[in-house]
């Protein structure tokens, strides 16, 4: 099993927006763009890995965010090519996981995520690539 850096997720107000600044910042275009549970998610590319912005579409887990944090910073996501393994790792390390089995995440990645109270405070993703693994 191997982990890498993946993406950090970013949760915004306004995607669109913060994709342009991040466009001209760090010349990372947008790769991918969807609606996934109820937000509305753009993939920047910034070579060695990708912003994933986070904008609420009807409420759900984003606005919630949003509502208690504010903008900024809502997660780190290590690419595995074996969500599983990585979570049956974690259990046996003795994380809290929020996800005990591997989900479907935007994308069509495979995804899960380890709770922030086992991981410093950071809510940290585990994804599959599509057709990995």
């Amino acid at each position: 099993m191997t982990v890498a850096f993946d993406h950090l997720g970013v949760a915004t107000t306004d995607g669109a927006d913060l994709a342009a600044t991040f466009e001209t910042l760090f010349d990372a275009p947008v790769v991918h763009e969807e609606t996934f549970e109820g937000m509305a998610i753009r993939f920047l590319d910034l070579g060695g890995g990708y912003f994933e912005l986070l904008e609420p579409a009807d409420g759900g887990a984003i606005a919630r965010f949003l509502d208690r944090q504010g903008p900024g910073v809502h997660h780190v996501a290590l690419r595995t090519d074996d969500v599983a393994a990585a979570l049956d790792r974690a259990r046996n390390a003795g994380v809290d996981l929020v996800d005990e089995e591997p989900r479907p995440g935007a994308w069509g990645h495979e995804v899960a995520f380890l709770h922030p109270k086992s991981t410093g405070g950071v809510l940290v993703e585990y994804v599959e690539h599509a057709g990995e693994g």
